[in-house]
């Protein structure tokens, strides 16, 4: 693993009160990401790297809830970052997800594949090569996240300890991983990459 924290960005995705336990939408476990999370963010802006954090950020009438629980609704406490995240590091905010008949998994596009949510034009006026991934969940939005950055030309990690699964239906994250290592994303703990970057 090769990282110049000086072109490498921590993209932080949807760690918000909803995904977390209590949540509209809770992901089992889900705000034990914070942590490590808040370790890289604050090390790597340390070393001249960035952080992104991403927001669903639905309206009431979203399409999003004829699938999935109405959650991350605009202005809500759901959609509020977990409170254990520190965003103090975090200089750019991406929300997504709030345009009504169009859903938003992944941090670069929305679900047609082709609108953007701004976040590479953002990012490749600071010439980052590197995404670090982290956040909530593994199978939809970190996946879709991950996925999209190496399409787009940049080295993608994905962090272990830093995601969780929502595992619907049954199996999807296990595949998720499955998927993103077949595409070349490559899979690193928080502390082997916070070692990297002394």
């Amino acid at each position: 693993m090769n990282i110049n924290p000086n072109r490498t960005l921590l993209l932080i995705v949807d760690v918000q009160n909803d995904f977390c336990p209590g949540g509209a939408l809770a992901v089992n476990d889900g705000d034990a990401v914070a942590a490590p999370l808040n370790a890289l963010s604050a090390a790597l802006t340390a070393r001249g790297g960035r952080a992104a954090a991403t927001q669903d950020w639905h309206n009431a009438e979203h399409s999003s809830f004829l699938q999935w629980p109405c959650h991350c609704v605009q202005g809500t406490k759901g959609a509020e970052f977990h409170p254990n995240l520190d965003l103090n590091p975090v200089t750019i905010i991406i929300r997504k997800g709030f345009r009504q008949e169009l859903d938003s998994y992944s941090a670069f596009f929305e679900n047609d594949s082709s609108t953007a949510t701004g976040l590479e034009g953002c990012i490749k006026q600071t010439n980052i090569e590197t995404v670090i991934i982290g956040g909530l969940a593994t199978d939809y939005c970190v996946l879709y996240s991950a996925m999209d950055s190496r399409r787009l030309g940049f080295n993608t990690i994905v962090v272990t300890d830093a995601i969780r699964g929502v595992n619907q239906p049954e199996g999807s994250a296990e595949k998720a991983i499955e998927t993103m290592k077949a595409n070349g994303i490559q899979f690193y703990t928080s502390q082997e990459i916070l070692d990297i970057l002394k």
